[in-house]
């Protein structure tokens, strides 16, 4: 097959005469097999067209039903055919991946319908990859243990036995452990705190196989948010280290769901220090001929280590609805980080001399003074005080310390928007009151195009929203006896939308209490691989899905989904992340809570019609929608054209 899907005539900008056949395949092509020309998409061809030609940033607010995948997903192929490099969609989380790569997906859909070879590879984040050295622990372990016996047994020939082989391929991804739930999977993926460089097994693990495999894509990767600011927050130091990057040179970046975007930038930029990870990577140092006096200092930053996390232990309360808990910041604690941080800075300056005895092995030190400058740039953050959002976790191994610095702008600047490429945001939901100063703002992102389209489905129509009237303020039980109700009405065919774990938890407990809905299948996110989970809510037409991360993304055509519930209105949790933003916000309610929860109000309604055929009803259990007028009017502004509120079933 010719290199491009169009005859090239050099002599002519390339991206005229891309955006030229694009628009051929949307107005002739593809409406002879069967698809409708739509004029949100032709516009959209136009407005991207712009953006590519001048390698710029650009914000394509496109809604529902106006097939923007298609359009982004023809001008990635052409460009990176055209630049020679992969172009990158990265998508909001993976369940959004895996919607894309499906059988019946747009990528599908292209090489079917254009005979199109397109060289698409997934790259997903470590986290769904299997860790060979916490499978080892989990298997010699004493719950589920026979369950990681068998997944040891059924892993390649090449992990379990140390031959030589001539060939390796790709496994562990968690999508082939479907049946597992998510407290049993995150006791053998990987994390954070798995130290890779020195692994022995690392050459045989199925995430560096992976990651070998998809950086020869030739068109496209697919990535997540958070792996690709991950790649850029490693960047520099994977250079430096002697490392490749995580992902290849690339001709252009695709933000699906880009509104999403920040979270996953401070989500790569955040800092996680534990003690018992901090311990063992120190005492390797003990395993090498070193003097008594360092073999003395390290004794003692481990003792300081378990001093100041002792005192995390004491400073911290818990925050209703996440596992995020605040510290409670005081000078005994200021004092036992500056004392640990002393204690860190003379070992780095005792490492310097060690090093030039020849006394230590030169790969093992060089991890630790890594991972010892890492942990002083967070703890210094801590003389920042306006610089930084902290909050401790807890685990079975004990507290994470989680630093985060408050602002992503400047990296994002300089490591993502100034790149010479044309970048792409996409989403049904990029603008709030038709301004996109929310997102762009809190992107640092000062010149950019944007344009915004609607979807041209008939909402009046095909869809009825609900907001029930409460006797009792909307207690939980209230709204259990309504959402029973919803479900008996439509027979069950819905998706719930809850705010936070614990409220789904809860409905979970008390659903079994509830005859009607007693011959329902109710299916609960964590329970299962999420792809698995959704393709089964899909085939059981009946069936109910559970979910609290589901409202961006989740494409579910026909009968199967006609009920939405939104059990909250999703304003953001009151979790450091977001006490930070507020506190540094003049007007913190309309800069930050409103416009974040109509946001995600706008994508959970989205998930309810995806084609013309498509009918339902939206019911959205908030107590606050009758006691706040301005509050419903902002709700009320998200409507489609000609559906109105209603206040009874």
């Amino acid at each position: 097959m010719d290199l491009y899907p169009f005859h090239y005539d050099r002599t002519q900008p390339f991206v005229k005469q891309a955006c030229e056949w694009i628009v051929d395949v949307l107005y002739d092509i593809l409406p002879e097999s069967g698809f409708e020309v739509r004029d949100e998409q032709i516009f959209m061809a136009f407005q991207l067209e712009r953006a590519f030609a001048g390698k710029e940033t650009i914000f394509a607010e496109a809604g529902v039903g106006t097939g923007k995948t298609l359009v982004y997903l023809l001008y990635a192929i052409c460009y990176a055919r055209y630049t020679r490099k992969p172009a990158i969609i990265a998508c909001a989380d993976e369940s959004l991946i895996e919607q894309l790569v499906k059988p019946e997906g747009d990528i599908a859909k292209l090489t079917r319908y254009l005979n199109l070879a397109i060289d698409a590879r997934l790259a997903k984040s470590p986290d769904q990859y299997v860790c060979l050295t916490k499978l080892d622990e989990a298997r010699l372990g004493h719950e589920d243990a026979g369950l990681y016996r068998d997944l040891y047994e059924h892993l390649p020939e090449f992990v379990r036995y140390r031959e030589t082989l001539q060939s390796f391929h790709a496994y562990g991804d968690r999508k082939h452990y479907p049946d597992m739930n998510d407290e049993q999977w995150e006791k053998i993926s990987w994390d954070a705190f798995q130290d890779c460089f020195v692994c022995e097994q690392r050459h045989r693990c199925g995430q560096t196989l992976s990651r070998d495999h998809f950086r020869r894509s030739a068109d496209l990767i697919i990535c997540s948010h958070d792996y690709y600011m991950e790649h850029v927050w490693t960047y520099e130091g994977r250079k430096r280290g002697g490392q490749l990057p995580l992902l290849p040179e690339h001709c252009t970046v695709v933000f699906d769901e880009g509104h999403l975007l920040e979270s996953a930038a401070q989500k790569a930029l955040t800092y996680k220090i534990k003690h018992i990870v901090f311990e063992e990577l120190i005492v390797r140092l003990l395993k090498g001929q070193i003097r008594h006096s360092l073999a003395v200092l390290i004794d003692e930053a481990i003792d300081r280590s378990e001093a100041m996390f002792d005192l995390l232990e004491r400073q911290n309360r818990a925050i209703p609805g996440s596992d995020r808990r605040q510290i409670l910041l005081n000078e005994q604690l200021l004092q036992e980080i500056s004392l640990f941080r002393e204690s860190l800075a003379i070992i780095e300056e005792e490492l310097v001399l060690e090093s030039e005895l020849y006394s230590l092995n030169p790969y093992h030190s060089r991890i630790v003074e890594e991972h010892l400058e890492m942990m002083q740039k967070a703890l210094s953050l801590f003389l920042q005080s306006e610089s930084f959002v902290c909050w401790v976790t807890e685990s079975i191994t004990g507290l994470t310390l989680v630093i985060m610095p408050r602002a992503v702008k400047e990296v994002l600047k300089r490591r993502v928007f100034s790149a010479n490429m044309p970048i792409v945001f996409t989403s049904s939901t990029l603008s709030v009151n038709g301004s996109f100063d929310y997102v762009t703002k809190s992107l640092g992102i000062e010149h950019y195009l944007s344009f915004s389209v609607d979807s041209s489905y008939d909402y009046a129509h095909q869809m009825e929203v609900i907001a029930p009237r409460w006797s009792y303020r909307g207690t939980f039980s209230e709204k259990m006896k309504t959402a029973i109700r919803l479900l008996v009405r439509t027979e069950g065919r819905a998706l719930i939308l809850f705010p936070t774990k614990d409220t789904l938890q809860r409905f979970k407990r008390d659903i079994v209490h509830y005859p009607e809905v007693a011959g329902m299948r109710f299916r609960f996110e964590g329970d299962r691989e999420i792809s698995d989970l959704i393709a089964a809510f899909q085939r059981e037409e009946t069936s109910i899905l559970c979910a609290v991360t589901l409202w961006e993304g989740l494409d579910v055509p026909g009968p199967s989904l006609s009920n939405v519930i939104i059990w909250a209105l999703p304003f953001p949790p009151q979790d450091p992340v977001f006490m930070a933003k507020r506190q540094s916000a003049i007007m913190p309610y309309e800069e930050v809570d409103l416009p974040y929860m109509l946001l995600r109000l706008k994508q959970g309604m989205g998930r309810l019609i995806r084609t013309r055929e498509d009918h339902g009803l939206i019911a959205i259990l908030s107590e606050e929608l009758y006691g706040e007028p301005a509050l419903r009017a902002h709700v009320e502004g998200l409507l489609p054209s000609g559906v109105h509120l209603q206040d009874s079933l």
